[in-house]
C-alpha cells in the first residue's frame, strides 16, 4: 500500500474512515480541485475514492491502493449533460436507429428500456468529461414528450440509474395550430388530475379500504402536482415563460424552463420564482420569432439575475455532447462566472434533477475527472476519468479510426488511407 503525508490541513474525513476501508481505493493528490460545492477551489489538494464514493478530502495522511500525483492538474466533478437522446439515437438519418420518439408518445412514455449503453456516442461523450446524462425523449404528436431518465456513461448494461426523473413538455410556436391550445391542454391535464385527487381523498375518508391503483399517467401527474417530479417545459418567448410561471404558481409545480431564449427579458421574475433554466450558451441568432433575444451573453445575464443556470448543448446534442465544456468556456468569455460555468454542468444539474453527483464532497458519487489543464480550454483534455470510483477509458471510435488509418502497413494504401 502506497502512503504519502501531506502538509495541507485535513478538511474533511469520512465517518469511520480507515485504511481497512480502502480495499480498492484510489487517491488523487497534489491537484487543483474545483469542488462545485461549499469547499470552493482547493489548491494542492487530495481526494480519496473508495467503494464508489468520495470518502475523504485532504486527509492528513493518504492511504490508498493507487495514488495518482496530479502534479497541479485540475480535478472537477464528472460533468452532467442533459436534454438529449444519448443511447436512444445512433444515426439521426437512419429511422431504425431512433428510439426516442413515437407518434403515440405521451405523459407515460418512458424510453429508458431502449437505452443502448454500447452506442458509439457514449465513449465520445466521455472524452468531453461527461460521466452522467439526463436522457430525454422527443415524444410525438402530444405536447407531452415523455419521461426523462438518468444514465451513467460506463458503457455497462446497468447504465440506467434512475427512470421517471422529469416530465418533458413541448410548448411555444406551432407550425400548425395555436400555442394557446398547447397551454390549454397542459392546464386541463393538471386540473383534471387535481380534481380526481381531491375526489379520491374525499371518498377515502368515507371508505378507508378504498385504494385504487393509478395508471402510470395518473401517477406521473400526481407526482408533478406534488412537486416530487420536475416538469421541464421547452419554450422560448417571454410571454410564454410568464404564462408558465403563472401555471407553476397555480399548481405549485417544480418547474424547469428549457430553451428560454427570451428569459433575459423576464429574468427577475424567473429568479423570484426560483425556477432553473436549461439553455445552450451558443444560441446567438434567432431561430424563429420566439427567440428574438438569443445572445451569447444570456447565460451570464441570467446568472447575475440570480437564476440557476444549467448549460446543455444545442442542436444535435446527442452527437455533440463532447463540446459542452467548450460552450461553457464561451459563456465565461461572455459574462458568466467561471465557478458558475462549472456548476452549470455539475452541481446545478444534480440538484435540479435530484441525482447523486455533481460535487467533490465526502459521501458523493465518485465521478471525478482529472484534466490536463483548464477544462474550459480547447487545448485541455481528459487525463483520467472515474465513474463510481472506477477508471473508465476515453478511447472512442474516432481514436480507433485514427489509429487504423495512421499506422504503417504492408497493405496497399487504399486499405489504410
Amino acid at each position: 500500500m502506497k502512503k504519502m503525508t501531506l502538509s495541507t490541513l485535513a478538511l474533511v474525513m469520512g465517518a469511520g474512515f480507515s485504511a481497512s476501508a480502502l480495499a480498492q481505493s484510489i487517491a488523487i493528490t497534489n491537484a487543483t480541485v474545483h469542488t462545485a460545492g461549499e469547499l470552493g477551489v482547493l489548491k494542492s489538494a487530495s481526494i480519496v475514492l473508495n467503494d464508489g464514493k468520495i470518502v475523504a478530502i485532504n486527509p492528513a495522511t493518504v492511504e490508498a491502493d493507487t495514488v495518482i500525483d496530479a502534479q497541479g492538474q485540475v480535478v472537477t466533478p464528472g460533468l452532467i449533460s442533459s436534454m438529449n437522446q444519448l443511447g436512444l439515437v445512433e444515426v439521426g438519418a437512419v429511422a431504425r436507429s431512433r428510439d426516442a420518439g413515437d407518434d403515440k408518445a405521451g405523459i407515460d412514455f418512458d424510453p429508458s428500456s431502449a437505452f443502448n449503453p454500447l452506442s458509439t456516442l457514449v465513449p465520445y461523450a466521455r472524452k468531453g468529461g461527461i460521466t452522467q446524462d439526463i436522457v430525454t425523449p422527443y415524444g410525438g404528436d402530444s405536447i407531452f414528450a415523455g419521461l426523462a431518465s438518468v444514465v451513467d456513461l460506463t458503457g455497462e448494461f446497468d447504465s440506467v440509474t434512475a427512470t421517471k426523473k422529469a416530465l418533458v413538455v413541448k410548448l411555444g410556436a406551432e407550425s400548425k395550430g395555436s400555442r394557446a391550445m398547447s397551454f390549454k391542454t397542459l392546464v386541463e391535464k393538471l386540473e383534471g388530475q387535481q380534481t380526481k385527487l381531491d375526489k379520491q381523498k374525499a371518498e377515502k375518508k368515507k371508505d378507508e379500504k378504498k385504494d385504487d391503483k393509478p395508471s402510470v399517467e395518473e401517477q406521473v401527474l400526481t407526482d408533478v402536482l406534488a412537486g416530487k417530479l420536475p416538469m421541464v417545459a421547452y419554450s422560448n418567448r417571454a410571454s410564454d415563460l410568464i404564462h408558465l410561471l403563472k401555471i407553476k404558481a397555480d399548481f405549485n409545480l417544480n418547474l424547469v424552463l428549457w430553451g428560454a431564449n427570451d428569459a433575459v427579458l423576464v429574468a427577475d421574475k424567473i429568479a423570484a420564482a426560483k425556477v432553473p433554466v436549461i439553455m445552450s450558451a451558443m444560441e446567438n441568432l434567432p431561430g424563429d420569432f420566439d427567440s428574438m433575444h438569443a445572445h451569447l451573453e444570456n447565460a451570464g445575464k441570467l446568472e447575475k439575475a440570480g437564476v440557476k443556470v444549467l448549460l446543455t448543448v444545442g442542436g444535435d446534442a446527442s452527437h455533440n455532447m463532447y463540446q459542452m465544456r467548450f460552450d461553457a468556456g464561451n459563456a465565461v468569455s461572455n459574462g458568466m462566472s467561471y465557478d458558475g460555468a462549472i456548476k452549470s454542468m455539475t452541481a446545478n444539474v444534480a440538484e435540479v434533477f435530484g441525482i447523486n453527483g455533481g460535487k467533490v464532497a465526502v459521501g458523493q458519487k465518485a465521478d471525478v475527472v482529472l484534466w490536463s489543464g483548464d477544462p474550459l480550454e480547447l487545448s485541455s483534455s481528459v487525463v483520467k476519468m472515474f465513474i463510481n470510483g472506477k477508471e473508465v477509458s476515453t478511447e472512442s471510435r474516432h481514436d480507433k479510426l485514427r489509429d487504423r488509418y495512421m499506422k504503417k502497413s504492408d497493405m496497399p494504401v487504399a486499405y489504410t488511407k
